[in-house]
């Protein structure tokens, strides 16, 4: 679908079509915030995440450590869909309690800034899959659209000739890029409460790197570090890149309105409750982009409220199978990567 086919799916009387949606969702109660499930989730999780290591040093120098390593993977990602759910103002009303658990969960649970990632996470949300606007579609190491294949130069240029086959390999680093980004963040002027940021990165990495140096040989060490951060980079790659991948890609001003915008970018992802709490609500991303603020688990009602709505307005409204969701992605990475897989675009890539 192009961005010139999502312009022409607005009808003259868009303006008012998200709130008669709002008012569908707002009388079924499905933006009323929820602390007792909140209070519960995050008690599960914290216990989940203190048991992990408690195990971590139980064990010691063992073989085992690999399982823990899986598990506190797991772990760092759900503290971190915790961390997105805050961010959007889901659990708290104001600012400050948000904020401070936030960077609680965010930088010294799991090392990565809350400040830096609620940044670029609100321009996401403003603008997703935006060339221009979006950092999630930014052409760091991938490319996500041809046009920005032609115009890459580096080691996205590299990288994207083949950048559908190294997608899962290089979420591995994705653990690793989170942490980088955070001190990055906290390096440079700017950023809010920044000396509280670092101080609680720094906590987390010290404390991190010192128990598994304490409990573990250094080989040992360094194969526990290899497989926590990798299977956590994955992990949080195979959250988010359902998303929005392979959806269409917006360039310059579209004259969408903003009901159009959230659900032509965003694609569900089909599945019961374990698929809920694998991906944190997120697989409702299309309920999750047009109300941001409501509860995770209040998506999966809104999502029949939403799709009804679509079909009313004969907007498209796309609902995948996870693996189906991965597919498609994978798909529209290969086809973006085209232009440097030609022959002539192959011969100025060696030359360059």
């Amino acid at each position: 679908m192009t961005t010139d086919k999502l312009v022409l799916a607005a009808p003259p009387r868009s303006g008012s079509d998200f709130s008669r949606l709002t008012r569908r969702i707002s009388d079924a109660g499905l933006l009323d915030r929820r602390p007792g499930y909140y209070i519960m989730r995050s008690t599960v999780v914290t216990i989940l995440f203190a048991g992990g290591w408690v195990a971590f040093a139980l064990l010691g120098d063992s073989w085992w450590q690999l399982v823990i390593a899986a598990f506190q993977a797991f772990l760092f990602g759900q503290i971190a869909l915790l961390s997105h759910d805050l961010a959007h103002r889901q659990v708290f009303r104001t600012r400050k309690p948000t904020e401070i658990t936030g960077r609680l969960a965010g930088n010294l649970g799991i090392g990565m800034s809350y400040g830096w990632w609620m940044d670029k996470h609100t321009r996401h949300h403003a603008n997703p899959n935006h060339e221009e606007l979006d950092p999630d579609v930014e052409p760091d190491i991938l490319v996500w659209s041809q046009r920005q294949a032609r115009e890459s130069r580096g080691l996205p240029r590299f990288v994207g000739r083949h950048q559908a086959v190294l997608f899962f390999p290089l979420l591995t680093l994705e653990g690793l890029n989170l942490h980088w980004s955070g001190i990055r963040a906290v390096a440079r002027p700017g950023l809010r409460h920044r000396r509280m940021e670092a101080a609680l990165l720094a906590t987390h990495f010290a404390v991190y790197l010192s128990a598994l140096l304490l409990v573990l040989s250094p080989g040992m060490a360094l194969l526990f570090f290899v497989a926590h951060q990798g299977l956590w980079g994955v992990y949080m790659g195979s959250i988010f890149a359902p998303n929005h991948k392979g959806m269409p890609t917006l360039t310059g001003r579209p004259e969408l309105d903003f009901l159009r915008k959230q659900v032509l970018t965003s694609r569900n992802v089909r599945g019961g409750p374990v698929i809920d709490v694998l991906l944190g609500g997120l697989n409702h991303q299309i309920e999750h982009h047009l109300f941001p603020n409501m509860p995770s688990i209040h998506l999966r009602r809104a999502q029949p409220i939403v799709e009804q709505y679509c079909a009313e307005l004969e907007l498209p409204y796309l609902q995948t199978g996870l693996l189906e969701s991965y597919r498609q992605t994978l798909a529209h990475l290969h086809e973006a990567g085209a232009p440097l897989r030609s022959n002539g675009h192959s011969s100025s890539l060696l030359r360059s």
